[in-house]
């Protein structure tokens, strides 16, 4: 860690009740009280100096709730895909790249002096975690002034989802490089697709005063009881997302994990731990 305020800011979040923290705020943030609203979605316009000209709505005013504002949609042709090309991955979100490269063994790297395993990143699941051994993972961190909905990398059946409990604590560069296993330990929803080029994994990672994940085929998902929860859709409904389709949004920032399997997925060259991304954009390719 840098100094000694990101290892002050770290050492709270063990301290302060996460869960309930996050439902309180939650709870604010659904709010149609008029008075709460516009409070809240002032000072946060004004403390992350936020741009509402891309928004479908561009009057602040006119949102229901904060969450309405947080999970604002943006307008047709705010971000267009980029990713076109038929074996092209789109960036799931607005945000940057925490980051990207090749999963060594079961290991991904977190930060300096961090890595953390699949098999803990998908809830305990080990036949699961070897279809994305030795393959590719980009982590997308969302910042609290960023569009806040996840669209789909790539085209994909819905073959299951895992919930998975943990904590709630904050997913900013400051903590990623100071709480071991941060991805793996923290709340999130595990999403696994089948594509023409084989499994791919969509994490939608819970944080600190995030007051819930919600996806277009399941409603909100959190909280749920506190173990894993696993959703077979192949049994049930089939559900296919194009590339460029939302999947789903976060209720307050977070971060986005994607996993491919072994020698599928390559990311463009120009990007690193740091590098600012659009959603829709091209995040890298499957090799021919």
């Amino acid at each position: 860690m840098n100094n000694w305020r990101d290892k002050l800011f770290v050492t709270l979040q063990y301290l302060v009740p996460q869960h309930s923290l996050s439902r309180l705020v939650g709870m604010l943030a659904r709010s149609e009280v008029p008075w709460i609203k516009t409070t809240f979605i002032n000072l946060f316009m004004k403390r992350f100096g936020i741009d509402l000209s891309e928004a479908q709505i561009e009057d602040a005013d006119q949102f229901p709730s904060f969450n309405a504002f947080f999970t604002r949609a943006l307008k047709a042709d705010a971000r267009p895909l980029e990713a076109s090309g038929d074996n092209e991955i789109a960036c799931p979100a607005d945000g940057a790249v925490s980051q990207l490269g090749a999963i060594r063994a079961n290991q991904i790297f977190q930060a300096k002096g961090h890595d953390y395993s699949l098999y803990d990143l998908l809830g305990g699941d080990s036949a699961l975690a070897s279809e994305f051994t030795n393959g590719q993972f980009a982590t997308i961190y969302l910042s609290p002034r960023d569009y806040h909905r996840v669209h789909m990398p790539f085209t994909g059946t819905l073959r299951e989802t895992r919930y998975v409990p943990g904590d709630l604590f904050s997913v900013n560069e400051a903590t990623a490089n100071g709480v071991p296993n941060l991805f793996a330990r923290n709340e999130r929803l595990v999403c696994i697709f089948d594509t023409e080029q084989g499994p791919m994994a969509v994490i939608l990672v819970g944080a600190m005063i995030v007051a819930g994940i919600e996806t277009v085929f399941s409603g909100q998902v959190t909280p749920l009881p506190k173990q894993v929860v696993t959703t077979d859709y192949l049994r049930t409904a089939s559900i296919t997302l194009q590339k460029g389709d939302e999947l789903g949004r976060f209720l307050l920032g977070s971060t986005v994990v994607m996993l491919f399997p072994e020698g599928k997925a390559g990311f463009a060259d120009n990007l690193k731990a740091g590098s600012q991304v659009q959603v829709l954009g091209k995040l890298g390719a499957y090799a021919h």
